[in-house]
């Protein structure tokens, strides 16, 4: 079956990754919080999975840390151990997922000979993967040094704030109402805007590239 996923490998990261960034519009914003954005993060662990096939070794590093996910998914919704602990370990263990994926994502899509729609997922996710590390690197100074970012929206998750936050500084739109206040912090939005930029300059430019030899012969 996996193998049989395989190429389509990129649609399933990115359609898992869309669920986790829209998700909260179709489903009632603390039902989604508290239950299914757990899931789709599992979803998405479990689609880099099938992305990294080929990476046996990276592969089953992975699957350890799907297998940690789960447990801490099993832990946090029977309440059986510290919440503070498992918030701080699930985020570890994502911000680790999505730095391996990514790099994998970029190293296939640069490797790609020929631009597909295939490649074309493959690109759009790992510029999405890219919002997503920024998340969880706002949200680690956040749980490390609270009152970090200001204008945080009272009512809404600190996930979807920072998430939302992530996104507007790797896009450089910049709307101003949530202001990071601390050096730290400073220093990642530097970080998240850098990341963002750099990926449409050199990525996007090489998969263009290839794109045009590729409709010229």
């Amino acid at each position: 079956m996996s193998k049989r996923l395989y190429p389509y490998r990129f649609e399933i990261f990115f359609f898992s990754q869309i669920a986790i960034l829209f998700g909260s519009l179709i489903v009632p914003s603390m039902v989604f919080e508290t239950f299914l954005s757990p899931v789709l993060f599992l979803l998405n662990l479990l689609a880099g999975i099938v992305l990294l096939l080929k990476q046996r070794k990276t592969m089953w590093f992975l699957v350890a840390l799907l297998v940690i996910g789960t447990f801490l998914l099993g832990s946090d919704l029977i309440k059986t151990t510290n919440e503070a602990t498992v918030g701080l370990i699930k985020m570890l263990t994502y911000f680790l997922f999505y730095i391996v994926v990514t790099k994998e994502i970029i190293k296939q899509v640069w490797q790609a000979k020929k631009v597909s729609k295939n490649v074309i997922f493959g690109l759009v996710s790992g510029y999405i993967s890219l919002g997503l590390i920024g998340f969880f690197i706002c949200l680690s100074i956040e749980m490390a040094y609270p009152n970090s970012f200001s204008g945080l929206i009272e009512g809404i998750s600190i996930t979807e704030n920072l998430m939302y936050y992530s996104y507007i500084t790797l896009l450089t739109i910049g709307y101003g109402d949530i202001l990071p206040i601390s050096t730290l912090a400073h220093k990642a939005a530097i970080l998240i805007g850098l990341m963002g930029q750099i990926y449409l300059v050199v990525i996007t430019a090489i998969v263009v590239g290839k794109y045009i030899n590729q409709s010229s012969k």
